[in-house]
């Protein structure tokens, strides 16, 4: 089951009740033993702790006999040890449970962290980072907090009724079915509690993905709002983010409390029962005043478990819900091929066996068949696309914006699936693969590159575990970065990224190509590598492209047009669909599409440079 948001973001999958249970069963398998010495341990617990009303009650009838302080020393002797081994076991089953519960969280948040990396870069994209967020961190805390803090008072809680009941019964019959008065209210109030909670810490928590995902859009494109003048529009869009989080979270807190109230007024209605079969039953001889007493200790002994059973419902109930949003991420289906995907920065593919960077000895040809794509049904954002890259060419893609260019670049690297036509690299159609980028066939390089926290020839293994450092310095020498990085403090040893050295977006995009070169795939496709980087930063960055391309096949997506004009062929799309193909001087000469696209960046490049194009 998939929750469906206000936003209209097709989330990340929801486990249902039937899914999250069989995953609980799963989790909890291999810790049978933990759970099986758990059972005996707290029984004990709720065993040794009947001991207290009886011996109190017994108390009671000696004074009323007149007993002899003497005669009074063995039952408080009784009530000290009994109190001092219902310590002991009870802390023994906590630990177990701890223990088990901790084990298997342990192994789940394995699992979702597994699945949370090999998520298809499309769905991740449909779905918005924040929700993959908000369950690895937000949710993984919820079910962590229950599981550590509840998990076992509530097993105890809910044996210390069921055995208090008994020894109620024990006493008298009467005086059990007396103490059941409360059921009927604690019960229907439970029931519609737990009907209304569950739904609504759902609900809460896609609230909060949705608040998450607001945060992290204007946290990624701070600059881009500013200097649209956009702050207001988007800090509106997380005040009602926020607000709707907020308002989830209040409901569901003012349905908590009055299903509290309910649960004391079950207590109240219980204990005036107790109390009055009590009296009934000594008035006729049936029970002694003792037994009357530890009957009504008995039943005021329920009101610790059942407040506690009751108390954590509302938490059991969230962790629950948070359980089955991590279910659904782990219930993922596992990509087949193991080998971990580049990300949109530039990594790689493990590989044991690491080469020094060089151009792959044989390129391998893209061919787009008839090719289609639909975001939304019935609205394409490309179509038709017949296109034939031979291996070891080099293609830009060009177009206006909405031209359908980076949806064709994330079909070529597998983020999105064609809705029509076929895509084939080299013999392989990329439907054979759960995706060429994990493959190892394709390296996706966007302008929005990310430098991982760390040392920064950590950074650069990623595209290949294991390179020597002279294979990392011969990528950042090809890409034009040999130098500065010698000149950092520690030098590849330098920590980068967050709490490190921060890097400039054009040397940050420099390690995204150092990346691609270390990989070494044959079909790179750079998607607006320059578009971050300013008029110096933009003729580094083309001087390290072309030198990563150099032996591979290449698809670029030109931000800038010498990029273009550089590339074998040029291929303009307008509306999704192909309208010119050719090298630079023909499609100029030709008067078209790519010739006016020409003209306008030709003439804004000399009003903001004062620089004539080739």
């Amino acid at each position: 089951m998939t929750a469906t948001p206000s936003s209209g973001r097709a989330l990340l999958p929801t486990a249902d009740a039937a899914e999250t249970r069989r995953a609980l069963h799963r989790l909890l398998r291999p810790q049978r033993a933990l759970v099986m010495l758990a059972v005996p341990l707290l029984v004990a617990e709720s065993l040794t702790g009947l001991i207290g009303p009886a011996v109190l009650g017994h108390i009671v009838d000696l004074v009323i006999d007149g007993a002899t302080a003497s005669a009074i020393t063995g039952p408080v002797l009784l009530l000290a040890f009994a109190a001092l081994v219902e310590g002991i076991v009870g802390a023994a089953g906590m630990v177990v449970v701890a223990q088990s519960a901790g084990r298997a969280l342990a192994d789940l948040r394995e699992q979702v962290m597994e699945r949370a990396l090999t998520v298809p870069l499309g769905d991740l994209e449909r779905a918005g980072t924040g929700d993959l967020l908000a369950r690895v961190e937000g949710d993984v805390e919820v079910v962590s907090d229950v599981a550590d803090d509840s998990l076992g008072d509530f097993i105890a809680d809910a044996l210390d009724i069921a055995l208090t009941f008994g020894g109620l019964a024990f006493l008298d019959w009467r005086l059990a079915l007396a103490g059941l008065a409360a059921l009927p209210i604690q019960y229907f109030g439970l029931r519609w509690y737990v009907r209304r909670a569950g739904p609504m810490y759902r609900a809460a928590a896609v609230a909060d993905g949705e608040r998450a995902q607001a945060l992290l859009g204007v946290i990624d494109g701070a600059s881009t709002i500013r200097a649209f003048r956009l702050a207001d529009r988007h800090f509106a869009t997380i005040a009602a983010r926020s607000a709707a989080a907020c308002w989830q979270r209040i409901w569901a807190v003012r349905a908590q409390s009055g299903f509290i109230v309910t649960q004391n007024a079950g207590e109240l209605l219980g204990m005036s029962a107790v109390l009055g079969a009590g009296f009934l039953l000594v008035r006729d001889g049936t029970i002694s005043v003792g037994e009357a007493s530890a009957a009504a200790l008995y039943f005021h002994r329920l009101f610790g478990p059942i407040g506690g059973v009751l108390g954590v419902v509302g938490d059991i109930q969230q962790a629950a819900a948070s359980l089955a949003r991590l279910v659904g991420v782990a219930n993922l289906p596992a990509p087949a091929h193991s080998a971990p995907a580049l990300s949109e920065s530039g990594g790689g593919p493990p590989n044991r066996n690491p080469r020094p960077p060089r151009g792959p000895a044989a390129p391998l040809a893209v061919e787009l068949r008839g090719v289609g794509f639909e975001y939304v049904p019935g609205h394409p954002v490309l179509d038709g696309i017949d296109l034939t890259i031979r291996a070891g060419e080099r293609v830009a893609i060009v177009g206006p914006s909405g031209a359908g260019k980076s949806t064709l670049a994330k079909l070529l690297a597998g983020v999105h699936a064609p809705t029509r036509g076929e895509i084939r690299i080299g013999a392989h159609d990329i439907g054979d693969f759960d995706s060429p980028v994990a493959a190892g066939l394709v390296a996706l390089v966007t302008q929005e590159v990310h430098t991982f926290a760390g040392r920064l020839d950590d950074d650069l293994r990623l595209a290949r575990p294991g390179a020597a450092k002279k294979h990392l310095w011969r990528a950042l020498d090809l890409v034009g970065a040999k130098r500065w990085v010698k000149n950092l403090d520690a030098g590849l040893e330098t920590i980068v990224g967050e709490g490190g050295q921060r890097l400039t977006p054009t040397r940050a995009q420099q390690l995204a190509l150092a990346r691609l070169a270390l990989a070494d795939p044959p079909v790179a496709v750079l998607d607006e590598a320059t578009a971050e980087a300013g008029t110096a930063g933009a003729r580094v960055l083309e001087d390290a492209l072309d030198a990563v391309a150099e032996g591979r096949t290449t698809i670029v997506v030109a931000h800038r047009l010498t990029q273009a004009m550089a590339a074998d062929r040029i291929v303009v799309l307008d509306h999704g669909r192909m309208v010119e193909t050719g090298p630079h001087d023909q499609l100029v000469a030709a008067g078209g599409r790519y010739a006016a696209l020409w003209a306008a960046w030709s003439t804004a490049r000399l009003v903001l440079t004062g620089e004539t194009p080739q």
